[in-house]
């Protein structure tokens, strides 16, 4: 299988996590020997960084008496290399965004699940058959959490009012102060959004050359391309004031350690991001990958993927969130994750949100050509 460049692997959403202490303290703990792989008291996880932190794991080793191990990726080129160059029964579950899941599928990587086992009858309506991890009628991935990604903004020097809409990238107050996080999907489908693109990725190629033409008119405000951690210091140190394409995974951070930072979504729309599990093809511990998915989309493992200190998200099951409340109401409400009032639900059913995904009508070449074309302008 031919492993496209789809996201360079310094750019992860989460590759930060990996630095501190504590990270590496975990890290080290869990991380994933070939040795141990066949070892039927072990999970071997393969996943974005973070996410053998016992905070999330603990119990489920506990109550399973087994070790998840996990093998860490940056990036969804690295996760299908790994995949691809690693013998079958290497690795159990595989953790990834939900815009690669039909790539895994194509290349027969990942089991075909059967709905019944897992509690997606819990979730959120909108997601209880979420289209990107259907194919043939046939279910392959469970989803874990999701957030949305707009226009994230510094809220000294620009209103709610003033980014209300996409447009605000192109005012002269925005001259030279436009970041952009420096990954041609989020970043092209926010520009694709503001020309009036829905769904923003399945552009004719009339479409496709004038979401370049918008794009390339960007550059007189552009501060800079960003790797995640340079976003964190852009945002904080006022060089970026604006970047499309991040969210509240980001800036609620910085907002809680005092930076004057927010994100919204603006009235063009905004972008989903999906994570979910799947279950890896070979596998010879299919029984314990099933326990773990489930573990993690149960109302308690659903509590600790929306709480995790250090990477906050949303999550789909509606008996999370009814657990949070109930259990932590402090943190539904800074995750707008309440019931009975305004949530992250609500731009969702106000069809503000596209699922992130892959081009339709173009390669995934032509895209990462058009960005890096507007970068050396």
């Amino acid at each position: 299988m031919r492993i496209p460049n789809l996201m360079s692997r310094d750019i992860s959403r989460r590759g930060f996590l990996k630095a501190g202490a504590a990270g590496a303290a975990f890290a080290a703990t869990n991380a994933w020997s070939p040795a141990r792989a066949s070892d039927p008291q072990v999970l071997n996880y393969l996943s974005w960084p973070g996410n053998a932190d016992p905070y999330l794991i603990a119990d489920f080793e506990k109550d399973n008496n087994v070790k998840v191990q996990i093998k860490e990726y940056v990036g969804g080129d690295q996760m299908l290399a790994v995949i691809n160059q690693s013998p079958p029964g290497s690795f159990d579950v595989v953790l990834a965004d939900a815009e690669y899941m039909h790539l895994l599928h194509e290349a027969d990587f990942i089991e075909e699940l059967d709905p019944d086992d897992y509690p997606i009858k819990d979730f959120w309506p909108e997601f209880q058959k979420f289209p990107l991890h259907w194919f043939e009628d046939k279910l392959y991935g469970v989803m874990t959490d999701f957030g949305y990604l707009g226009l994230s903004y510094n809220t000294k020097e620009f209103t709610a009012a003033d980014v209300k809409s996409y447009a605000a990238m192109w005012s002269e107050k925005a001259k030279g102060k436009v970041g952009f996080f420096d990954w041609y999907l989020p970043s092209i489908g926010s520009i694709s959004l503001a020309d009036g693109n829905r769904p923003p990725f399945d552009l004719s190629e009339e479409s496709f050359d004038k979401v370049k033409e918008r794009l390339f008119s960007l550059k007189p405000q552009a501060s800079g391309f960003y790797t995640i951690a340079d976003i964190f210091s852009s945002l904080t140190n006022g060089r970026a004031q604006l970047i499309p394409g991040i969210g509240e995974w980001i800036t609620l951070g910085l907002r809680q350690s005092g930076v004057p930072v927010d994100t919204i979504i603006p009235e063009e729309g905004g972008l989903q991001w999906t994570e979910s599990l799947s279950i890896v093809k070979g596998t010879p511990k299919n029984d314990l990958a099933r326990k773990f998915i489930q573990y993690t989309t149960s109302p308690e493992g659903q509590v600790k993927m929306a709480t995790k200190v250090d990477n906050k998200k949303s999550i789909p099951s509606v008996r999370g969130w009814e657990l949070l409340n109930k259990t932590m109401p402090g943190e539904a409400e800074i995750l707008r994750m309440q019931l009975d009032k305004p949530n992250v639900m609500d731009e969702y059913k106000a069809g503000k949100i596209a699922f992130r995904q892959l081009p339709s009508q173009q390669s995934i070449e032509d895209w990462n050509d058009v960005w890096s074309e507007f970068k050396t302008l």
